[in-house]
């Protein structure tokens, strides 16, 4: 068995004396691990850096073995990454999530297309923050918890939807939420597809983002806690704002 892409490298260890076991992110494959031969050699280590793009061969004896990669280089992010904290901060928190969210060897084909124009924008960090809590808005939905924010869950209404049921994942009116508002998220307009925010608006929607991916995502792969990269990434992002 065989095949070959090209990824995003999530996560890499070592393994015995002179191997790696690490972590790919393919649109064809989904998240596949697997051994690289000599990955702590000196050829082959400074490769295998979370959040590069990598060309991998992968192959093994049966297809539920681990098999073994062959990598070669495409594109480092470790400079850029490396350069500022909050740019670090931000690439780890993705490939920590991927990691957590994503199931063994199911592709998703968008959810990678996204992630690569994610990464790709790290060094734009005036917007990067708005741009990775849209990702995690569609991460929830490609792993089956879409929240709806169009219309109120309680009155049906359209306009003035200033929260989030937290039960439901819909988003609830003024009028709706009544005297059960302290009891709701924040809805802030970002979360409704806004591409100009404020950085209190996006750590608002952090807060929503961050309950369902806790109290729904997380409970339904075995109620493990989130990644910490995702909660210092936004623990940095709220004491800088």
């Amino acid at each position: 068995m065989e095949w070959r892409d090209q990824g995003i490298l999530l996560s890499a260890r070592r393994h015995g004396e002179s191997s790696s076991i690490i972590e790919m992110f393919t649109p064809t494959q989904g998240r596949h691990v697997g051994v690289v031969r000599g990955g702590t050699s000196r050829k082959i280590a400074p490769i295998l850096q979370p959040g590069a793009q990598l060309d991998v061969m992968w192959r093994a004896r049966l297809e539920e073995h681990i098999g073994s990669f062959t990598v070669e280089p495409v594109r480092s992010r470790a400079a850029v990454a490396m350069a500022d904290r909050m740019t670090l901060a931000g690439l780890n928190t993705v490939t920590a999530m991927l990691s957590f969210c994503l199931p063994e060897r199911e592709p998703y084909a968008d959810l990678y297309e996204r992630t690569v124009t994610l990464l790709d924008m790290l060094e734009q960090q005036e917007v990067w923050p708005l741009a990775y809590l849209h990702w995690e808005l569609r991460l929830l939905e490609d792993m089956g918890f879409a929240l709806d924010l169009e219309r109120c869950a309680v009155t049906g209404a359209t306009q003035e939807l200033r929260y989030v049921s937290p039960k439901s994942g819909r988003a609830v009116s003024v009028k709706g939420a009544g005297e059960w508002a302290d009891r709701l998220l924040p809805l802030p307009p970002v979360l409704r597809g806004m591409m100009d925010a404020d950085p209190e608006q996006v750590a608002q929607g952090f807060i929503t983002t961050g309950y369902f991916l806790d109290h729904h995502l997380a409970k339904g792969l075995g109620n493990n806690p989130l990644p910490e990269a995702r909660v210092r990434y936004v623990e940095a992002f709220n004491r800088q704002r």
